[in-house]
């Protein structure tokens, strides 16, 4: 509780409970939609939002789903998205969707239920240390202790979760405060003084740019998962059209820079193309826009890119160094910086020559397949899709082959339009997540690419779809296996499939059935095409996808390797 003589104290007009005061703060900052799944220490907050005409409330079928639901919504829209679990076993269940949140920066606000105050720290029946638990894996956390401090608590836990950089907040919530009546609550008004995110970079660091490209024979652009949240593909667009910049996309960052765009190298790392990679390996000055040197970008850190000076503009200072030695570092949001670049006076380059070579690797190897007419090429499943699509839904995906294989062949070109578990990689992410991104996008395509291995962890979520009228199209690709685990064992474990293939898979037809959902399985490569075409109706479906189980991802950087060192590059005759 905060010392009264120090702090206004707002009147109301009549007492209110705990739980109204916070259905109406999150009113108050624009909240209308939040996931969750009850229990009894949040009874109060339900019986609450019953009476409640300003929040639709979206009910889980788990805790974790309620929590990548969430993520789905905030990651397409930029919004907070909000959950809502119960005390113990709720909260733990929802810690995935939390690491998963952080990792990739997500705005996120998570209310978890907790005993009374009273039965803190005595073991109390479905007690949890939430925020002792969520403490490495949280933005910031809370336990509410005080009816009075909410609307104070809920306003600085939404500004912390949606500025600098994003990221998700706990508030756990005692269930004998929410039942807790009062008659004032504190000023919500934020003063955080300890917490000054630097939006605004250094303008003169950010010229010191300019100044290398000057010197530069062999500029690269990275573009990451910050300039998604900044909102700053067009000026990225911009600044690599200016001076005729390669860019290379992070997993996160795909559409921010069009790939058919003709500067457009596409995905870099692990699975990334070979323009990419090679471009990564040669060039003279990186440019880092909002990508925190994740391993699955950099490969080996002690080979990757040492011939460059490295730029790197990133709104969380504690990420410049931190994998990559910088020569030019900038702290600030990375919009604001590409303003700064294209509102200086343009320096006069010439990168023809570098661009002419690494434009010509991505001619030389492009993303490719066979074309098999006994067994269908996940490639050509989602490379079909996305000419259905015209390239422009929202894309959720699961984690694993599927992933990889839709981040090379699905024409990406618009900001936040790739959903998906990057940091994390959490398997079980795709249904509810495109579940969410539909919910917050209700006039835009979802297209949701799963595994069989994904799919079987939260398809409970399904359950949503006709209850809250939510078609989005989830494509199964079904190689009946584990498949990104299988590779790496058939590539490095001397084919031991240890556990990585599934024999006793359900019927998902008669699962889609079960939820009242349209359902159709695909098997023939002569007939996809005209088959996928019922990708377009519009309502709720499973579209099944049988592919071999033995295909690989390829091109590959194994770990611990350099970038240049890809496996099953396939260079065009």
């Amino acid at each position: 509780m905060l010392k009264e003589e120090l702090v206004k104290k707002i009147k109301l007009e009549k007492r209110k409970k705990g739980s109204e005061l916070v259905l109406e703060t999150l009113v108050n900052l624009g909240v209308e939609t939040i996931f969750g799944y009850p229990g009894g220490a949040v009874l109060p907050l339900y019986d609450a939002i019953y009476n409640f005409d300003g929040i639709r409330h979206i009910l889980a079928r788990h805790e974790q789903g309620a929590l990548h639901a969430a993520e789905g919504f905030a990651k397409s829209t930029g919004r907070l998205g909000v959950a809502v679990v119960t005390s113990g076993p709720g909260a733990t269940n929802a810690i995935t969707g939390i690491a998963d949140g952080m990792s990739d920066s997500v705005p996120m606000l998570v209310f978890t239920g907790q005993v009374g105050t009273g039965g803190i720290g005595k073991d109390a029946f479905q007690e949890a240390d939430i925020i002792g638990i969520t403490m490495p894996i949280t933005k910031y956390n809370y336990q509410v202790r005080d009816v009075a401090d909410i609307p104070r608590i809920v306003t600085e836990a939404v500004h912390i979760a949606t500025t600098g950089r994003p990221g998700p907040v706990v508030i756990d919530f005692p269930k004998n405060i929410s039942e807790a009546e009062t008659d004032f609550y504190y000023d919500p008004t934020v003063h955080l003084p300890s917490y000054q995110p630097t939006v605004e970079p250094n303008g003169l660091q950010v010229k010191k740019i300019l100044e290398q490209l000057k010197k530069a024979k062999k500029p690269l652009i990275i573009a990451g998962g910050g300039v998604n949240y900044a909102k700053g593909a067009n000026e990225l667009v911009a600044f690599a059209e200016r001076y005729q910049i390669p860019v290379v996309s992070t997993l996160l960052s795909l559409g921010v820079m069009p790939i058919e765009h003709p500067l457009s190298l596409g995905m870099g790392g692990m699975h990334g193309s070979y323009a990419s990679n090679m471009a990564l390996s040669q060039c003279d000055f990186m440019i880092n826009f909002g990508s925190r040197f994740a391993d699955r970008l950099t490969g080996n850190p002690a080979t990757f890119a040492k011939k460059a000076v490295v730029a790197h503009i990133d709104i969380d200072p504690a990420e410049i160094g931190k994998v990559v030695t910088t020569q030019i570092p900038i702290v600030g949001d990375a919009k604001r910086a590409l303003e700064i670049l294209l509102e200086s006076e343009t320096v006069e380059t010439d990168f023809s020559a570098w661009t002419e070579k690494v434009l010509g690797n991505k001619a030389r190897a492009p993303f490719s397949y066979k074309f098999d007419e006994a067994i269908i090429k996940p490639q050509h499943a989602i490379e079909t899709i996305g000419k259905l699509t015209h390239g422009d839904a929202i894309v959720v995906t699961d984690v694993g082959q599927h992933q990889m294989w839709t981040a090379q062949f699905y024409p990406f070109k618009n900001e936040r339009q790739i959903i998906t578990s990057g940091g994390l990689g959490t398997m079980g992410f795709g249904i509810p997540a495109a579940i969410g991104a539909k919910l917050a996008n209700p006039d835009k395509e979802v297209i949701l690419f799963v595994g069989d291995g994904g799919f079987q962890m939260t398809n409970q979520e399904l359950a949503i779809l006709n209850g809250y009228g939510v078609p989005i199209k989830v494509v199964l690709i079904n190689n009946h296996s584990l498949g990104m685990v299988r590779q790496w064992q058939e590539s490095f474990y001397d084919e031991h499939r240890s556990e990585s293939t599934f024999d006793d898979e359900p019927n998902f037809q008669l699962l889609a059935e079960a939820y009242g959902i349209a359902h159709y399985k695909f098997s023939d490569p002569n007939t996809l095409e005209k088959d996928l075409e019922v990708i377009t109706e519009n309502r709720p479906m499973l579209i099944e996808i049988n592919i071999s189980n033995r295909e690989h991802v390829y091109p590959m950087v194994p770990t611990g390797k350099s970038n240049s060192e890809m496996l099953g590059v396939v260079f065009n005759a």
